[in-house]
């Protein structure tokens, strides 16, 4: 690599020119300005990162002591929450207290819908995922399992059938007509301010007339009629000219469902980025966002095409006037965490950047160039989630943190929003005063089941062997988490003002079972959750039609806030006696799911992508998945319920599968890849292979379990190789 000298800092030459030459023009910052306060803030700030990471290694050596001591012994629950409170894990709760958050877009405050989460560095999903604000409903089910059936390679006109008749039942829910149904139907037109609906019968009406909200084309002719259910719009497109239109008796042609309504473009968990060169890549697909520039080139189909940004959608409205509606997704970035470090940047000590200090500052730094154009945010707001946080003091230090690049940058303070991603127990359990920290930028927390649960057995690693992976959803502490989150988020005044997320959907083909489940979240009270493709982002959003989530969560203030003691249930099995069957069951499916994800995030340094599993179902899986199968068989080592040659032998075994499931994969034929590299060919010299092993048998010394430290070196190390 090579390093430019500024300011005590040694700054990898090609983000040196990113910076300088793509992202200070137009922001009015010279260049050695922002390079010399910069580097004054993150030999300030730098310090204190290291030491509340070296803080949490400080509790948990005193949490393991405290389980060694009482191995042989009950868990006694209230003597194990005094001894957390002695050492400062559960610290004191203060007084209530509501959020002060301002200046805060409606797609956060005011409309519950899904929340997409994409790799940034990506370009192309990148892009889809702003586009998916809008999707057609009649594709996503067309091209799903949702509707029952193959739907073979030419066009079905039975499983067509069954798409419009199943939009038309959820039109009936959505905005019903008095006196007559959708299904009913044979033209629409729109008179004074009303939309008028024929049919065989008679004219009818919307139910809730105050629903119908604007159209394009003629009164009499509209090519569209636009109509607004729980604050989510509804676009029915009539084109009698147009292949489904000129067969279905209305001319209906589709129905573009409000969508992703806001989407997490992702530098954490689902990017591999090691380096300078990674994180330029990073930062400019960021930039291109913020800028309204960012392309990608295409192909489809045998014909190429420029992907871009889609413009806002424009209505006229009942009343005559013009009306415009955001045509994108509105735009979060996640940060990475506290731990990491990145060789971007040499500090003058000769340690490298705290990446979560460099993120900060180079996207809000890009977000400038949205405050003048207001293609992200119309509040003049960049919004940044901050995960893998263990307790206030670490959020406070990222209030901290937020306050000087809002300072070096000139922007009005809490310019920079805040979200928290409650996936670490020391953040749970003190979620209440974490959110006080950060009461005037907080707009969104949420909880993440894989990571929350690597914590969880990481914690607790010295307590006892953990239960079986699929038994975790059924925990104890695992339900009363994700209601804690939301009694917490609503206590605090989140309601109307800021998001409670959920997780996400891991199984992007099986939509006929999201939809099934997913309607839980609205039901939970979030009026966020995670969904991995703009597909599932259009199937989600007829959740938020059936349940109005601002309701649920009037519901939900009113009952019983969840309990402290369950939360710090310990997973932990009670004796186990499991059979060598059942145990090696277990072992394959985590090692499968570890070797399936590390062999991309090493060989291609692809973060997030869909890895089949052991039964060759295709899951999104990112780090987050790792850290709890490899803290999974780490743990069951430590406690004796397998051995090193038994998980040894397991995991040479998925390794041959995994090459098998990868080896007509295309993508490790682009770019110049000569194709698949196996790891089963050679299992003492591959980087993959080592890699996988050592999350495992060097998973019990891993700071917090986490699994960023061994991917960043193997991977670096297998850059150098190439």
């Amino acid at each position: 690599m090579s390093y430019i000298k500024n300011h005590n800092l040694q700054i990898n030459s090609i983000l040196y020119e990113f910076i300088n030459k793509e992202v200070l023009p137009g922001t009015n910052i010279q260049s050695d300005d922002f390079w010399s306060k910069f580097e004054k803030a993150v030999h300030e700030l730098s310090p204190i990162n290291k030491s509340l990471i070296q803080k949490r290694e400080e509790i948990q050596k005193k949490i393991d002591e405290w389980h060694k001591n009482k191995k042989d012994k009950d868990l006694d629950k209230k003597e194990y929450t005094e001894f957390l409170k002695s050492i400062s894990y559960i610290v004191k709760e203060k007084e209530d207290f509501n959020i002060e958050t301002s200046n805060v877009d409606q797609e956060i405050a005011a409309i519950a819908g899904p929340q997409l989460v994409v790799p940034v560095d990506n370009a192309r999903y990148a892009l889809n995922a702003a586009n998916a604000r809008w999707g057609s409903l009649y594709d996503a089910l067309y091209g799903t399992d949702v509707i029952p059936g193959d739907k073979g390679k030419n066009f079905n006109t039975d499983r067509a059938k069954k798409v419009v008749a199943y939009v038309r039942s959820f039109l009936d829910g959505a905005a019903p007509i008095n006196e007559a149904s959708w299904n009913e139907i044979t033209g629409i037109k729109v008179k004074d301010k009303d939309i008028v609906f024929l049919s065989a019968k008679k004219e009818s009406y919307l139910k809730n007339k105050n629903q119908f909200i604007g159209f394009n084309g003629e009164k009499n002719k509209p090519k569209s009629i636009l109509i607004k259910n729980n604050n989510l719009h509804i676009d029915i497109l009539i084109d009698p000219d147009n292949m489904i239109g000129k067969s279905d008796k209305a001319s209906i042609s589709d129905i573009i469902l409000e969508s992703a309504i806001s989407t997490i473009i992702d530098n954490e968990d689902s990017v591999a980025a090691v380096d300078g060169e990674d994180k330029v890549k990073c930062y400019r697909n960021w930039l291109g966002l913020m800028k309204g520039n960012l392309t990608a080139n295409m192909e489809k189909n045998g014909k190429k095409f420029v992907r871009k940004l889609n413009p806002n959608r424009d209505y006229i409205s009942r009343e005559g006037s013009k009306i415009s509606l955001h045509g994108r997704a509105l735009l979060l970035n996640r940060n990475v965490g506290h731990l990491m470090t990145n060789p971007a940047i040499i500090l003058k000590d000769g340690s490298e950047i705290p990446e979560g200090i460099m993120d900060a500052f180079v996207s809000t730094l890009c977000a400038l160039h949205d405050f003048k154009n207001k293609n992200n945010s119309r509040s003049d707001s960049v919004y940044i989630v901050k995960p893998k946080m263990h307790g206030p003091e670490e959020v406070a230090f990222t209030n901290t943190l937020f306050g000087r690049v809002e300072e070096i940058l000139g922007i009005k303070k809490y310019s920079i929003k805040v979200g928290i991603m409650d996936e670490e127990r020391r953040t749970t359990v003190n979620l209440k005063e974490c959110i006080r920290q950060v009461k005037n930028r907080i707009v969104f927390i949420n909880t993440g089941f894989l990571d929350r649960t690597g914590d969880e057995m990481h914690t607790s690693f010295e307590s006892g062997p953990m239960i079986f992976k699929g038994e975790m959803k059924k925990s104890t502490w695992l339900n009363t988490y994700e209601n804690w989150n939301v009694d917490i988020g609503l206590r605090c005044g989140f309601s109307g003002k800021a998001q409670i997320g959920k997780g996400m959907w891991a199984m992007p083909d099986q939509m006929a079972n999201m939809m099934e489940q997913k309607i839980g979240h609205p039901k939970s009270g979030a009026n966020c959750a995670w969904v991995p493709s703009p597909t599932a982002a259009t199937l989600h959003s007829m959740h938020y039609h059936k349940i109005d989530v601002f309701k649920e969560q009037v519901k939900i203030k009113s009952r019983d806030k969840a309990k402290l003691e369950d939360i710090l249930e310990i997973p932990k099995a009670d004796r186990p006696n499991w059979s060598l069957e059942d145990i090696n069951r277990e072992l394959e499916n985590n090692a499968q799911g570890i070797l399936g994800y590390v062999v991309r995030w090493i060989d291609q340094g692809v973060g997030c992508s869909k890895v089949p599993d052991i039964n060759n179902v295709g899951l999104m899986e990112d780090r987050a998945t790792l850290r709890i199968s490899s803290q999974h068989i780490a743990n069951w080592l430590h406690h004796g319920v397998c051995t090193k040659d038994q998980v040894m032998k397991v995991m040479k075994k998925m390794a041959t599968i995994v090459d098998k499931q990868n080896e007509k994969d295309p993508a490790y034929y682009r770019s110049g890849r000569s194709g698949y590299d196996k790891m089963s060919d050679n299992f003492e010299n591959s980087i993959a292979f080592s890699a996988a092993c050592d999350l495992i048998f060097k998973g019990r010394v891993q700071p917090s379990g986490y699994t960023e430290p061994l991917l960043h070196e193997k991977r670096l190390e297998k850059k150098s190789s190439i």
